[in-house]
């Protein structure tokens, strides 16, 4: 559990009380004037920046053990990516579930693993490309930050180049590359 601001920074605590002040006001003035009346606000319970990490387990099947969601993958928030492919993950096993059972039929538990990892892979290829794009990191500087400027001047003048952003940011077909 990370350290409060003001454990690392005795300033901290007057720096939590303004950003408070802060995102309450700014809250209110996107509120209708019967939600703002009524809204009731409290101190914030945490603040902390999430770690923008990533994690895939291969294979995803360990004799009857099967895993999905963030037992098999964990993906950084930038491409919100983490809950749909927990879902698809649960479809496909699902799916694989129901074949065994009604069909007698291995095929789709034996193909499971395989299955969800190439689905897996393109959405950690799409999050890792778009947390490097969006967020500014201490060891990119100088060439890097100006490879970063540049990325983004290309997906705002490049109509492919946003296409291809629309599609990974909304997701893929479940049997995209089948």
């Amino acid at each position: 559990m990370p350290l409060p601001l003001s454990y690392i920074n005795p300033d901290a605590h007057l720096l939590n009380l303004l950003l408070q002040d802060t995102f309450d006001l700014d809250l209110k003035d996107h509120l209708d004037p019967e939600a703002r009346e009524s809204l009731v606000t409290g101190p914030s319970i945490e603040k902390s920046i999430a770690p923008l990490r990533s994690f895939v387990a291969e294979p995803m099947r360990f004799g009857r053990l099967f895993l999905a969601g963030d037992a098999a993958h964990i993906v950084p928030p930038t491409g919100a990516k983490g809950l749909n492919l927990a879902a698809t993950d649960v479809k496909y096993l699902s799916d694989a579930i129901t074949e065994y059972y009604a069909e007698k039929s291995p095929a789709g538990i034996d193909h499971y693993s395989q299955r969800c990892l190439r689905r897996i892979w393109r959405a950690e290829r799409f999050s890792w490309w778009f947390t490097s794009l969006m967020h500014q990191f201490p060891e990119t500087a100088g060439f890097g930050q100006k490879i970063q400027e540049a990325e983004l001047d290309y997906l705002i003048h490049s109509e492919s180049a946003s296409r291809a952003l629309a599609e990974n940011y909304v997701g893929l077909p479940l049997n995209f590359g089948e």
